[in-house]
């Protein structure tokens, strides 16, 4: 099923020169100062363990990037997901991995939508083909829907904006000789068990896409990781410049794949649970309907005339996320990030005066 690169009706507002139907324009466009951000899927602050082992490093920034440094995140990535570190590729933030897809010169590439943006800007600008798979709501995953054809599949698990989680067997059916399937978990980690992952399991054609910033409150920091066939990774990685990542990003994904930060992901990932049942319920209770089945750390809501609730919402100092940029999506669906009872209590009185 074939659709435009990106919804398209009604009049939308521009904020710093782009547009909502933008493929470059991400929730961060949303925050202005004063707002409370709904339209950001980073959690909180920055754990202190974090915060430590960086500071611990600040002195280390006169010197390049360490060998030893990186072999100690690509070990302990390795162990926390029972790979061999053949299997992992560091990377600067989870879009440096979409950025990276070009390099397996797909001949065409299917993308599962609605999803997030950055593969598609990728693989255009680098003038693949592609074929959109539109998933109609609830967005449940039909392999059936990808042509044969594809040799380059893409798709979130949990979905950005849907946080739709899809299941593990329905992801692996996409597989076919000669094809490659890109999973991107960059939000796996905030679901508890993490059942449906893929990200310690090796099959062949699938490259699992991680991320450290959402959870860990590291998005100014830009790091994360693949992990799949080493053939693939090598593939991959042949055009990038020497010492893509610096000294405080491979701090960082060694701690955060190690045993302190694996306890933090958990317990994030519960609280995420209890917020988004909370949350969920509170919108409901005044009658927003809330999409799909939640999994993830931001739930999708549909209203009427959602660019001018959008703005009002803002005039009454929140931030949320259009999804008028996203495939098989449009203005009157909304993305709200999970937060606590308190902060959601805000924004439903807000909702209250401006519905």
């Amino acid at each position: 099923m074939k659709s435009p690169s990106a919804p398209t009706g009604g009049e939308h507002r521009v904020a710093a020169g782009q547009p909502l139907t933008d493929l470059a324009r991400h929730g961060d466009r949303d925050i202005e100062p004063g707002l409370v951000d709904f339209a950001v899927n980073v959690r909180g602050a920055t754990p202190d363990f974090l915060l430590r082992a960086l500071n611990a490093r600040i002195g280390d920034l006169a010197r390049y990037p360490g060998v030893d440094d990186e072999r100690r995140a690509v070990e302990a990535i390795a162990r926390h997901h029972r790979r061999d570190p053949s299997e992992v590729l560091l990377l600067a933030g989870a879009a440096e991995g979409f950025a990276l897809l070009p390099q397996l010169q797909p001949r065409l590439a299917a993308l599962v939508q609605p999803s997030f943006t950055e593969p598609e800007r990728a693989l255009r600008a680098a003038d693949v083909a592609i074929e959109q798979v539109v998933l109609p709501p609830p967005w449940n995953l039909d392999p059936d829907l990808v042509p044969e054809s594809a040799d380059l599949v893409v798709l979130g698990n949990p979905t950005n904006p849907t946080s739709v989680l899809h299941p593990r067997a329905a992801i692996a059916a996409l597989r076919r000789p000669g094809r490659v399937v890109v999973v991107d978990e960059a939000f796996a980690d905030i679901v508890p068990g993490e059942p449906e992952s893929l990200a310690g399991d090796r099959l062949d054609g699938v490259l699992v896409l991680r991320s450290i910033t959402k959870t860990f409150a590291l998005a100014g920091l830009r790091a994360g990781y693949l992990l799949g066939d080493p053939l693939l990774l090598r593939r991959l990685a042949r055009a990038r410049p020497h010492w893509p990542l610096g000294t405080l990003q491979l701090v960082a994904l060694e701690v955060c794949a190690g045993p302190e930060g694996a306890a933090y992901a958990a317990a994030q990932a519960a609280e995420v649970q209890a917020h988004r049942a909370s949350m969920i319920a509170a919108l409901q209770g005044v009658g927003v309907e809330v999409l799909g089945r939640p999994s993830a750390s931001f739930v999708t809501i549909a209203v009427p005339n959602g660019t001018a609730f959008k703005e009002r919402l803002r005039d009454h100092g929140y931030a949320v996320r259009s999804c008028a940029n996203f495939v098989g999506m449009g203005p009157d669906m909304l993305r709200l990030a999970v937060r606590d009872e308190s902060t959601v209590s805000g924004l439903i009185d807000a909702i209250g005066k401006v519905g």
